[in-house]
């Protein structure tokens, strides 16, 4: 008999990634908002450019609305319950907002609007480490980084989440060591970024035959142009074979 070939459900998590190196952001669908901050460095506070958030503060200056950090939390659980788009930056303090002139005000809506900034996306004023914009319709995120190497930790802490999360469900005789649990190093993962800028699915599954073991296949899906077009079409992108396997021991 054949092996059976797996489908979308086989697998712990499907992540569309498609990073564009030059102007420092990546393109992802199958990531929420919870899950980005709960793979990143700790955010200071978030300017909210476009949102469905009735519970932030309120900045006099720029007319926007913000999450100071000890809200993040509160913010993080309702946010992608909320709908819509959403679309915010990091910035450091609030007396940093008040110095900010009316063209780089404006050119903060330009950035809510066109999700592109008109110049740089990275402020100096703001110390601004992200630009995130989500759509809730396009089953896409789209985040400028500061630091390009964040986004290979983002992914690699998302996945280990999702490992520890599924190591945790063993039973207690079985239970592993937390050091003995698999990890899927950033720069492990750097090594695949010429694949991520032809656009790639990365599909996370557990290795049947291989205890304590975990894979994750690499697609290229350069002919894709819009990420929802992917979940439309998952399992056929499935039946085919992937490209690379990195394998989490």
């Amino acid at each position: 008999m054949g092996k059976r070939q797996k489908t979308a459900d086989d697998f712990i998590h499907h992540l569309y990634v498609h990073m564009n190196d030059v102007d420092h952001f990546v393109i992802y669908s199958g990531l929420t908002f919870k899950q980005f901050v709960s793979s990143v460095d700790p955010i200071p506070n978030l300017l909210l450019l476009k949102h469905n958030y009735d519970d932030g503060s309120f900045n006099m200056h720029t007319q926007f609305d913000f999450v100071s950090n000890d809200e993040l939390a509160n913010f993080a659980k309702k946010a992608d319950d909320a709908g819509g788009d959403l679309c915010w930056i990091d910035f450091i303090h609030e007396k940093d907002l008040n110095q900010l002139m009316p063209t780089e005000q404006a050119e903060l809506l330009y950035i809510s609007h066109k999700r592109e900034p008109i110049y740089s996306p990275f402020f100096s004023k703001l110390q601004n480490r992200y630009i995130y914009y989500s759509s809730e319709n396009d089953k896409m995120t789209k985040i400028y980084f500061r630091y390009l190497n964040d986004s290979e930790y983002l992914v690699s802490n998302l996945f280990n989440r999702f490992i520890k999360e599924k190591e945790g469900n063993v039973g207690f005789w079985r239970r592993k060591s937390k050091d003995a649990i698999p990890a899927l190093d950033p720069i492990i993962l750097k090594a695949y970024r010429p694949f991520a800028k032809e656009g790639v699915l990365l599909s996370l599954y557990k290795l049947e035959k291989q205890n304590n073991s975990y894979g994750v296949e690499l697609r290229t899906l350069s002919d894709y142009d819009y990420p929802d077009e992917v979940w439309d079409d998952l399992n056929a992108i499935l039946k085919q074979s992937y490209d690379e396997l990195i394998k989490i021991t």
